[in-house]
């Protein structure tokens, strides 16, 4: 076996079938190293039925700072269903095939010769970062240590896995962005739906007052999870429903109207955040060498516009790890204060249809995909 070879696998002791279960399913030498496993690939863009369950898909090695993770629960991201419709093409296409998938529950199977805070055979919940071209659909996924944490007791796989991707993406835009604190107004358009769900959880835990704009199925869900006003988007015009002005909004829709809206109800010195930058799609729209840069310079026009006339802070918020949310994530979740409602699963091997489901709207709430 040549160097590169050697490189490509990742060595495990023969006790770990003990530890964490061994899935016999995924290729062991006789000395007991994981050289592939099953796992969901996507070898071109379309739709659900692009996507393949292989049996025999190589596990890389690991890295220092990584860790292999034996997957028990993946959930579905609106992002997976959108990266396999083609969104992020133009980064993406030269990579094919991807591994889809973000969020993870599971166990410990194998650790990086620099990871001290995990051990083998912990439970542990988490997410990758959204350009990570080998994601969770598999059975054994590679996560670096700050992008996982041990998972909460409190809660299953199936629960746990639905949370780390959604939740830290809030974190990010209300906690690390706009730096939100106790006493303050926050609106979150779109409640919903998982992230803003979890932004309302975590402000309403750091003891802001929170509106929020939802579906009229929401409403009763968001107002038990302890938003003070939901407004019916259907129903009644925003702005006069919606009193007073905010420290900060959080648009997870993300369309012209509503980030007029969310713009006019903001304080000076406010932050708006919104989960739909026009990053990817001008990149695939024109190519990264032009897109990327006009990308740039669109967010830039609006970061100035914002400024001189509102005098408000403006930005597009994604994903990112960060070991201080997602601890802050695992102790609200453990002590009952966040959680996002898992409404549907699927065996891995139906991913398809888990995937139709989101693409027809037969399932509106979250849906996870268990591994046996």
């Amino acid at each position: 076996m040549g160097i590169v070879s050697m490189r490509r696998r990742i060595s495990l002791s023969l006790s770990l079938s003990d530890s964490v279960g061994w899935d016999w399913k995924s290729k062991v030498s006789q000395r007991g190293i994981v050289t592939s496993c099953r796992a969901v690939v996507l070898p071109r863009f379309g739709g659900p039925e692009v996507l393949e369950v292989r049996p025999n898909v190589e596990v890389p090695d690991l890295k220092p700072n990584e860790v292999l993770v034996r997957a028990r629960a993946v959930s579905v991201n609106p992002l997976d269903t959108r990266m396999r419709s083609g969104y992020g093409r133009s980064i993406f296409e030269p990579l094919l095939p991807l591994i889809l998938g973000r969020d993870i529950s599971g166990e410990v199977a194998a650790l990086g010769a620099s990871v001290r805070s995990l051990i083998v055979g912990q439970e542990v919940f988490g997410a990758l970062h959204p350009t990570a071209i080998r994601g969770t659909y598999a059975d054994y996924a590679i996560l670096s240590e700050d992008e996982l944490a041990p998972k909460p007791v409190a809660v299953t796989h199936v629960e746990a896995s639905a949370i780390p991707f959604a939740a830290l993406t809030a974190w990010r835009a209300i906690k690390s962005t706009a730096r939100i604190s106790e006493g303050q107004r926050l609106l979150v358009i779109g409640g919903g739906g998982a992230v803003g769900f979890a932004a309302i959880q975590l402000s309403v835990a750091a003891g802001c007052h929170v509106t929020t704009t939802c579906g009229s199925q929401s409403i009763d869900r968001l107002l038990a999870a302890g938003a003070e006003q939901a407004v019916d988007y259907t129903a009644e015009d925003l702005e006069l429903a919606i009193k007073g002005n905010f420290d900060a909004v959080l648009d997870t829709i993300g369309v012209p109207e509503t980030e007029r809206v969310g713009i006019n109800l903001l304080k000076r010195g406010g932050h708006y955040m919104t989960l739909q930058g026009e990053a990817a799609s001008l990149t695939d729209r024109y190519g990264l060498a032009v897109g990327l840069p006009l990308a740039t310079a669109v967010l830039l026009k609006k970061q100035i516009q914002y400024r001189c006339s509102h005098g408000i802070e403006y930005c597009w918020t994604f994903m990112r790890a960060d070991s201080e949310g997602l601890d802050e994530i695992r102790n609200l979740t453990e002590a009952g204060k966040l959680k996002i409602p898992v409404e549907k699963t699927f065996p891995i091997v139906q991913v398809r249809e888990a995937h139709e489901a989101k693409d027809k709207r037969y399932i509106h709430g979250k849906i996870v995909l268990e591994l046996d």
